[in-house]
């Protein structure tokens, strides 16, 4: 059996991913559900209570998140339970779902990103971003 969680072999396919991201898809249909103007209930569904009281709430949690992330990656590095940081990160994912569907975005967006990185290394991505800002300041254009 292969480990999920090992990184993907060279030229492995995104599109060849596991079942979960059926499990994101169903998840943001739920969260899809929640918001406000679908009837969401903030008395009764903890997102559609994030959604209600707007931005400022579900960046704060994912900030949260992002912390509590880091603070389980430092605690396995020092022999801690690795499902420890799998359940902060599945938090920060979640609360993450919360803020694309407020964007109108889906996971399906983020995984077009991907995607579209596939291949490309990420040294060479930043030194192409670098190039397209710099041709927009010498021609005083606005930010790609």
């Amino acid at each position: 059996m292969t480990n999920p969680c090992a990184p993907a072999a060279a030229g492995t396919s995104l599109a060849a991913a596991p079942a979960g991201s059926d499990a994101l898809a169903r998840l943001a249909a739920v969260i899809e559900s929640r918001k406000p103007a679908h009837g969401g209930d903030a008395q009764k569904s903890y997102v559609a209570r994030l959604l209600h009281k707007g931005p400022d709430a579900f960046l704060k949690k994912i900030g949260e998140e992002a912390t509590e992330v880091v603070m389980a990656a430092k605690d396995v590095d020092h022999g801690a339970d690795p499902s420890k940081l799998v359940y902060e990160i599945a938090d920060l994912w979640f609360h993450s779902m919360i803020a694309l569907a407020h964007y109108g975005l889906a996971p399906a967006d983020v995984v077009a990103e991907l995607e579209r990185r596939e291949g490309t290394s990420g040294i060479e991505e930043k030194a192409l971003r670098k190039s397209v800002q710099r041709a927009a300041d010498e021609q005083g254009g606005p930010s790609p």
